[in-house]
Parts: structure tokens; C-alpha cells; sequence
């Protein structure tokens, strides 16, 4: 008995493991390995959407722009169909996918009508403009008797008849108040100074905004040694007073910072709705602006590119979007103000700028490639269906 029982044993080793992984298997018919649990298309209800992480595809069926070089709110450098930039048509097709969730068109008939009777402000530079200018283009379609509005100092702006609709923007690049002091043209260029209040509002918006229901506010892309050289500086002052010792342009940007969001949750209304868009990157290659900077690239870069190109770290030439925007979130940590995150979507696209079609004879050769602003229509185009998408989650709808 002994040699046959032996023989039989592994078997019944055997049988038995089998069984046991077969029970186990049958208590827990849900479980999936790591692999196929994390890439399930569906996520929980609870997971909050982040519009901001995602990737840029070419899906086989993008419906066209909204709009085309005959837009009456077109600001001429912008005008990139116009202006026959190269590539257009591909600039355009490509979609911003959010990682986690889905990003839905705006539709513009519909966000009209959801925002009857109000008003929506951007304030700030001119990528603000470069904003607004996708906006209304897009807007127009729901509305034809769409009119240009520059009241209460707005710099541009429209009024979407059909819905009682105000769009506009104040231009105010540094949102605090400036002046130029003693300027004057000399043989080594321009010399003398700025002056920036850094405890004042900028007169272009301070007394509007409870005008608005909505406000998207930015500054960065003048706080710059190339806006501001040593030969006309920023000098800042504190209740009419120069600040001593002097500050440097990188703490007065902090200071200004702190005092205009102090301003903002004090004077404007608890109702309106407040954003702050962080940095739109720019794409210099091979130099700033004035040093031969081009960009003249055919697609999106690749995501293991974005730290080469954008990286404080690396002291590239476009490293100050990053730089600016860790100022920006570590000032509005805890306030009432909700972050337009569009730098991390805009940074793969190096090839949505203006460039060398800017629409005027010689622009190139006395302002150098525009590797800042955006073609339009162009990637503005999604910035717009991202702030629909937010507004229609945080602005109460029109009654009636």
C-alpha cells in the first residue's frame, strides 16, 4: 500500500490546489489585476473632473471652427487664415482630451441663453485679449446682431443683443496702477522709469467690476527685463512713497500680487465669480523675441519635451509661465478665487502661434516672430470650452 499511496499523492496535491484557487476565484468575482483596474474607462462618479491633464489628439471627425477670418471681433495679427499662415487647417483640428473625463464643446446658443442678463470680464494683458477675441468670434454664431462695446473703459468688447449679453476686457497689464516717468528717447534707447503703485488697482478696472457676474483676471508676461530694462525700470511705491530698499522685479510682482487679490475679495462682490488664468506659455526657439526667436514647428510637442522647453530649472528662454505661476498659486492658496490652470495644455502647442504671418509688411523684422500670442482660431478656442464648462458649474443660471 505504501509505494501506491505515494504514487497517488501528487495528484491529490494536486486536486486539492485546484479546488481552493477555483473557491477563491468564485468569492470574489470583481477583482481585475492592477493593470486592468487602472485603465477602466469609467471612474467613479465621486472622482472630480481635472479639465487641465489630458493630451492633445487628431480625431477623425472634428467638427470645423465656429468661425473664420471674417469675424468682426478679429484682431489683425490673430487673423492667421487671413493672413495665410501655413497650417492652419491642422492647427485647429486638433482636440484637447481631458485624461479622466469628457470636455464638451461649448455650444453657443445654449451658453447665451444660460448666461441671459449678465456681464463677463477679463482683465488684464493682452493674452486676456487674445481670449476674448476667441470668445466673442464664437459667440457671434448664436447671435448675428453681435455689436463691438467699449463702455465703462473696456478695451474691446461685445453685446449679444438677442440675450442682454455683455463680453468684454479691460486692458491692465501689470493689474496694478503704472505710469511711465520721465521718459525720454535717447541714443542708447529708451530711459526712465515706471512707476507702480503697488498698493493701488489699475484705473482700467478698480471701479468696474461689479459691473460683471463673471471675471477672468491674469498678469505675468510684463513682468519681464524685456518689457522693463535696466535703462527704464519698475519703481515701485507704497502709499505714494518709493519703497526702500528697492525692490526687485520678481518681489514687486509678489507684493502686487498680494495687494490686488486683497482688492479683489474685498471690493468686488462675494457673488461675482472669480478666476485667475495661470500663465499661456510661450515658444521661443533659438532666442527671445529680439534675439531671432522662431517657432516655426508643424505640431505639438511631445510630452517628455514640455520640462526641456518649459523647466525653471533648465533657465530656458520660455521658463518665467512656470515661474510666474508657482507666485500666482502660492498667493491665491485659500481665497475666493478659482485657477484657470490652461499653462500644462498650452505648452505642447508650439505650433499654434502667429510666427511670421502677422499680417503687416516688415512686423517681422521690427517685432521679431510672435511666438506668444495664438492664431485664431486656435487653441484659444479650447481655453473657451473649458471656462463654459466651468461657468456653467459654478454661475447660477438665468431665471426665465
Amino acid at each position: 500500500m505504501q509505494p501506491k499511496l505515494l504514487q497517488t499523492l501528487p495528484y491529490l496535491v494536486f486536486i486539492s490546489i485546484l479546488f481552493l484557487y477555483l473557491y477563491s476565484f468564485a468569492l470574489s468575482p470583481y477583482s481585475l489585476p492592477s493593470s486592468a483596474s487602472n485603465s477602466a474607462p469609467h471612474l467613479s462618479s465621486s472622482q472630480p473632473c481635472n479639465l487641465f491633464n489630458g493630451s492633445w489628439v487628431l480625431p477623425s471627425n472634428r467638427p470645423r471652427p465656429f468661425y473664420d477670418d471674417s469675424c468682426p471681433f478679429h484682431r489683425n495679427a490673430w487673423n492667421c487664415i487671413r493672413n495665410n499662415r501655413e497650417n492652419m487647417d491642422l492647427i485647429s483640428f486638433w482636440q484637447w482630451v481631458p485624461q479622466d473625463c469628457e470636455l464638451p464643446r461649448i455650444d453657443p446658443e445654449r451658453f447665451l441663453g444660460f448666461m441671459r442678463n449678465k456681464k463677463i470680464g477679463f482683465i488684464g494683458d493682452s493674452l486676456n485679449e487674445n481670449f476674448l477675441v476667441s470668445f466673442l468670434c464664437i459667440l457671434r454664431v448664436a447671435d448675428n446682431g453681435a455689436r463691438k462695446w467699449k463702455k465703462k473703459g473696456a478695451w474691446r468688447g461685445a453685446y449679444f443683443p438677442k440675450f442682454n449679453v455683455v463680453v468684454a476686457y479691460h486692458r491692465s497689464v501689470l493689474l496694478a496702477k503704472y505710469n511711465q516717468k520721465g521718459m525720454h528717447l535717447t541714443n542708447e534707447g529708451v530711459k526712465g522709469t515706471h512707476r507702480v503703485d503697488i498698493d493701488v488697482p489699475g484705473d482700467e478696472w478698480a471701479n468696474v467690476t461689479s459691473f460683471y457676474d463673471v471675471l477672468i483676471f491674469n498678469t505675468g508676461h510684463w513682468w519681464s527685463y524685456a518689457k522693463f530694462p535696466k535703462e527704464a525700470p519698475l519703481v515701485f511705491y507704497r502709499g505714494g512713497q518709493p519703497v526702500y530698499p528697492p525692490l526687485g522685479l520678481f518681489d514687486g510682482l509678489k507684493i502686487v500680487l498680494e495687494n490686488m487679490v486683497s482688492y479683489i475679495e474685498q471690493q468686488v462682490p462675494k457673488k461675482t465669480v472669480k478666476f485667475w488664468r495661470l500663465q499661456s506659455p510661450r515658444h521661443f526657439y533659438g532666442g527671445e523675441w529680439n534675439q531671432n526667436g522662431s517657432c516655426l514647428f508643424t505640431k505639438p510637442l511631445r510630452e517628455n519635451e514640455l520640462d526641456t522647453w518649459f523647466n525653471p530649472e533648465r533657465n530656458g528662454v520660455n521658463r518665467e509661465a512656470r515661474q510666474i505661476n508657482r507666485v500666482i498659486e502660492d498667493t491665491l492658496e485659500g481665497r475666493d478665487i478659482k485657477l484657470l490652470d490652461l499653462t500644462h495644455l498650452s505648452e505642447f502647442r508650439a505650433d499654434a502661434h502667429p510666427a511670421i504671418w502677422l499680417g503687416k509688411k516688415d512686423a517681422v523684422a521690427v517685432w521679431g516672430q510672435d511666438c506668444m500670442h495664438w492664431c485664431l482660431p486656435g487653441v484659444p478656442d479650447t481655453w473657451v470650452d473649458i471656462l463654459s464648462k466651468l461657468i456653467y458649474d459654478n454661475v447660477e443660471p438665468a431665471v426665465g
